[in-house]
């Protein structure tokens, strides 16, 4: 396996937006997760993907985990597309956000 360097792919500018919550999390009656894919979706953003998280905790240090009693398993969900995309994905999903932590970081997509 040939070693190459970051700089030797081609690289496009993008954002990442990464939305964290829980698995109870409510949004016009349904799964907050399956409300914001089906935005992304909808707005034909590049890509999404949930995830599942084994444990997890916030601000509050509050652990969070799935259990057969108790269910708040910590979800995730990762968009990455052209930042002005992402911007306008935000301004259309702001409303269903409350309580959720979003990070968005400048990163580069590369041609492998």
């Amino acid at each position: 396996m040939t070693s190459h360097s970051v700089e030797a792919y081609g690289a496009t500018p993008a954002s990442r937006l990464t939305l964290l919550f829980g698995v109870r999390d409510r949004a016009r009656h349904r799964s907050l997760m399956v409300e914001i894919l089906q935005h992304a979706r909808h707005a034909r953003l590049a890509g999404a993907t949930a995830y599942q998280a084994v444990e997890g905790f916030g601000s509050a240090g509050t652990l969070h985990s799935g259990h057969l009693l108790k269910d708040d398993t910590p979800l995730g969900i990762v968009i990455v597309d052209r930042p002005a995309r992402v911007q306008h994905f935000l301004t259309q999903v702001e409303g269903l956000l409350h309580g959720v932590v979003a990070v968005l970081d400048d990163v580069e997509i590369l041609d492998l």
